[in-house]
């Protein structure tokens, strides 16, 4: 068999893999095709899109985790007040005060936010700008100022930090509103503590796909990156890199197994 017909088989393995998999995740059995008796979805408020100059309202069955207002809902990782600065409907990181956590652990999700660059931007590289979303305190989804600066490709923003780059640089300049929607799924453990299902997310940078449901090879911090059991929900991070990053409109919807 050469290479091509190699390949254009376990593409199709792929394919029909994935397809199986959604439709585990639609198909009900105990229910037919088009059935009345079938319960409706729930009626929500989708909310409204943020601009440059206003945050967006966030859908109805949302949990906001931040309203402009205070930190109430995130700590330092003693469990204290967290040290950032809050002020004209954003917070903003205040360098070397430490990473803040969610209040609330949390897993399978759907998360929005949105963060700024410092204006001027200052630095290059890594340091520039530098943050972090990191999912259950374990899987990094880059924060940087990529705007016209290099950096390696896994480290930028989009980035599932140190494993995939973004499909794409969808990055805007310093100083205006970005955003990231992030699905997650989070990894499984038996009662042994054997993984039984890797880590999955998908980003979209500023409304664009830089994600692509990827698999995360494991704690994202780690040069190899493995997987240590842990619980199905755990704290959601903030990264304090050294940089002034401002944030903004940051909710999240949990998602139910199977969702």
């Amino acid at each position: 068999m050469n290479q091509f017909v190699k390949w254009t088989a376990a593409v199709a393995v792929a394919a029909a893999f994935c397809i199986t998999q959604n439709a585990n995740a639609q198909t009900d059995p105990r229910y037919k095709q088009h059935d009345r008796t079938r319960p409706l979805p729930t009626l929500i408020d989708p909310g409204t899109a943020s601009t440059q100059k206003e945050a967006g309202r966030p859908p109805s069955d949302a949990t906001v985790l931040f309203d402009g207002k205070d930190l109430s809902k995130w700590a330092d990782s003693k469990g204290n007040d967290a040290k950032w600065k809050v002020e004209h409907g954003y917070f903003e990181v205040v360098p070397h005060t430490g990473d803040i956590y969610t209040r609330q652990p949390l897993g399978d999700m759907q998360l929005h936010l949105e963060f700024s660059e410092p204006v001027p931007a200052v630095g290059k590289d890594q340091d520039r700008g530098n943050s972090g979303v990191i999912l259950m305190g374990q899987f990094e989804v880059q924060v940087l100022d990529s705007y016209h600066s290099d950096t390696y490709a896994d480290g930028q923003a989009g980035a599932v930090y140190g494993q995939y780059p973004p499909l794409v640089n969808a990055v805007r300049a310093p100083g205006q509103w970005q955003s990231y929607d992030i699905i997650f799924h989070g990894p499984r453990f038996d009662k042994d503590g054997n993984l039984t299902r890797k880590a999955h997310v998908t980003v979209l940078h500023n409304g664009v796909l830089v994600q692509d449901n990827v698999e995360i090879e494991g704690i994202t911090a780690m040069s190899n990156p493995v997987y240590k059991p842990i619980p199905e929900k755990l704290p959601l991070r903030l990264q304090d890199h050294g940089h002034k990053v401002r944030y903004r409109n940051i909710w999240v919807r949990e998602l139910a197994e199977g969702q």
